[in-house]
C-alpha cells in the first residue's frame, strides 16, 4: 500500500504548466466528459458551463442559468476551444488526448490537433444536463478559496473514516 493510499487527503496531480484562471477558472476530466467553467468574452457576469464527452466528442455550452451558447451550434463554440486549451495546460495535452479517446496523427497532440480530430469526427450538440452539477462543483471550489488557511479539519469533511496509525 502506498503513501497516499494511507493518507486521508487525496494526491493532488501538479498541473504541466501554470495557467491564467480568469478566462477559465474551471477545468476537470470527470463524469466521462471534458468540462468546466468559461469566463464569457462580453458579459463579466456571465460564465459558461461547457462539456466535451469522451470518445463521442458530444459537446454542450450553456450560461449558468441554462441558457444556450449562441456559438455551438454544430461546431464548437469558442468557450468549448478555450476549455480544451486550459485542460491541456492544467493537465498535459497526452492526458487530455488519452481521456477524451484522441488519436492525433502526429504522435504529439497539442491543443490544436486534439481540437481538430474532434471537430473532424462531426461531433453532435449533445445534452447539457451535466451543466448544473459542474456549476455547483465550481461554486463550491471557490468557496474553499474564501476560506482562511487553517490546519484544523474542515467539518464537511468529517465523513472520511479515521486513519489507523501504521506500525
Amino acid at each position: 500500500m502506498s503513501v497516499w493510499e494511507r493518507s486521508s487527503t487525496a494526491r493532488v496531480t501538479a498541473p504541466a504548466r501554470a495557467r491564467k484562471l480568469a478566462k477559465v477558472p474551471f477545468v476537470e476530466l470527470a463524469d466521462g466528459r471534458l468540462q468546466g467553467v468559461v469566463s464569457s468574452g462580453s458579459d463579466i457576469g456571465r460564465v459558461y458551463v461547457s462539456s466535451v464527452a469522451v470518445r463521442t466528442y458530444a459537446f454542450a455550452c450553456s450560461t449558468n442559468n441554462n441558457r444556450p451558447c449562441g456559438g455551438a451550434r454544430g461546431s464548437f463554440c469558442n468557450h468549448i476551444r478555450a476549455l480544451i486549451n486550459e485542460a491541456v495546460l492544467q493537465y498535459g495535452a497526452e492526458r487530455v488526448a488519452r481521456y477524451l479517446g484522441v488519436d492525433t496523427p502526429d504522435g504529439e497532440p497539442g491543443a490544436q490537433s486534439i481540437t481538430a480530430f474532434m471537430s473532424g469526427a462531426c461531433p453532435q450538440q449533445g445534452d447539457a444536463k451535466a451543466a448544473a452539477p459542474v456549476f455547483s462543483r465550481f461554486l463550491r471550489h471557490l468557496a474553499y478559496l474564501e476560506l482562511a488557511p487553517v490546519t484544523a479539519p474542515l467539518p464537511e469533511m468529517q465523513w472520511f473514516p479515521p486513519t489507523r496509525a501504521v506500525a
